[in-house]
């Protein structure tokens, strides 16, 4: 948590600057979030975030933290957020597509921006305007609230070596990823992160994605499923901070700005966490558990992945007009930023394999 010391540093600097002086009332908050007390590095994000505005603020804007098995409603954040029984959330919109469909995008979409090029999206190309746009009907604003980098593909339990394969597979798979697969004749479900092992071993499903090797580490998915596959639907996914969008306009000019800078800090930090956690798993599984095999799905699969999520995303921006919105601005970003992408990162790493 190296980041969230020097940047706190900053950060507090720079808020206490805004009203030096002033005297702030106490301000105490609830955040509710959709996983367990210990889902590192998710839950390492909104406690480091809460304790950088605790500390910013003097000990004047105190937030506690609720875990799902605390509040025992995971995807029931957003209307807790909405209706203002926690004033904050930390989750995934991609959970929410349910809900109202133009929320989905926020988190990654398959085929869709890298890490990086989706953070300068959200902060110098548009994106957080949209963000908000889109959370606004519900009362609510977001804010990117962690990133875990492009995601694995998932666990099998059998090798995948045809379209054919997948077929009638059951697999734990959310976001717009789910549908992409129930086109190619998969069972799609969504489970919370706490039963995923047990389905898996129980034979409920075939097959599901969690994370990267990080965090899938802890999981155990490895003893049950050894055919571990490179991804395509979740390239980029950024968790998001929900707030109360009555509640943050209560808030002084100053813990406001203290809430933006912890957020944003910690958002980043969870990112480089993240990354460390699945070089450094890695290194573990690999040596430790030779049975997993690393597969890449065949080209059959991938196109007709892609083909499937291009036919879906067109019939959905048809009467969509705000979720066309803002899948025609991530795919312009992307267009352009992929060139930089490709000439900085790919060739490098092309060249130096």
């Amino acid at each position: 948590m190296k980041i969230l010391k020097v940047l706190g540093t900053f950060a507090l600097a720079a808020v206490l600057a805004i009203s030096a002086n002033a005297a702030e009332k106490k301000v105490k908050w609830k955040l509710a979030m959709t996983w367990g007390q210990t889902l590192s590095p998710f839950t390492d994000a909104v406690h480091g975030m809460a304790d950088m505005v605790n500390k910013m603020s003097g000990g004047d804007f105190v937030i506690t933290i609720d875990a799902a098995n605390k509040h025992k409603a995971p995807f029931g954040v957003f209307d807790m957020v909405k209706l203002g029984q926690y004033d904050m959330a930390h989750s995934a919109s991609y959970y929410w597509k349910g809900k109202d469909i133009n929320t989905l995008p926020f988190t990654t979409m398959p085929f869709g921006m890298t890490a990086p090029e989706q953070y300068a999206w959200f902060y110098y190309g548009g994106g957080m305007e949209l963000m908000q746009e889109a959370y606004a009907p519900h009362g609510i604003l977001a804010f990117p609230g962690g990133n875990t980098g492009n995601q694995m593909g998932g666990w099998f339990r059998k090798e995948i070596n045809s379209l054919e394969d997948l077929k009638g597979l059951k697999m734990r798979i959310p976001g717009f990823a789910g549908e992409v697969l129930a086109k190619l004749g998969l069972t799609v479900t969504n489970i919370a992160p706490g039963e995923l092992y047990t389905s898996l071993e129980r034979g409920t499903i075939d097959a599901l994605e969690w994370v990267g090797p990080g965090m899938d580490i802890k999981m155990g998915f490895h003893k049950v499923a050894p055919y571990y596959y490179t991804g395509w639907h979740e390239p980029a996914t950024e968790l998001q901070f929900m707030v109360n969008q009555k509640n943050f306009d209560k808030l002084s000019d100053r813990n406001k700005e203290i809430l933006r800078v912890a957020m944003r800090t910690a958002a980043y930090d969870m990112y480089i966490q993240n990354y460390h956690m699945s070089g450094d798993a890695w290194a573990t599984m690999a040596t430790e558990y030779p049975n997993i095999k690393i597969k890449t799905f065949p080209k059959e699969v991938m196109d007709a992945m892609k083909k499937a999520n291009e036919d879906l995303l067109s019939d959905y921006a048809k009467d969509k007009p705000l979720l066309k919105k803002v899948l025609d601005s991530q795919k312009a970003y992307m267009l352009k930023s992929r060139v930089w992408t490709q000439m900085s990162d790919y060739l490098y790493l092309k060249d130096n394999l």
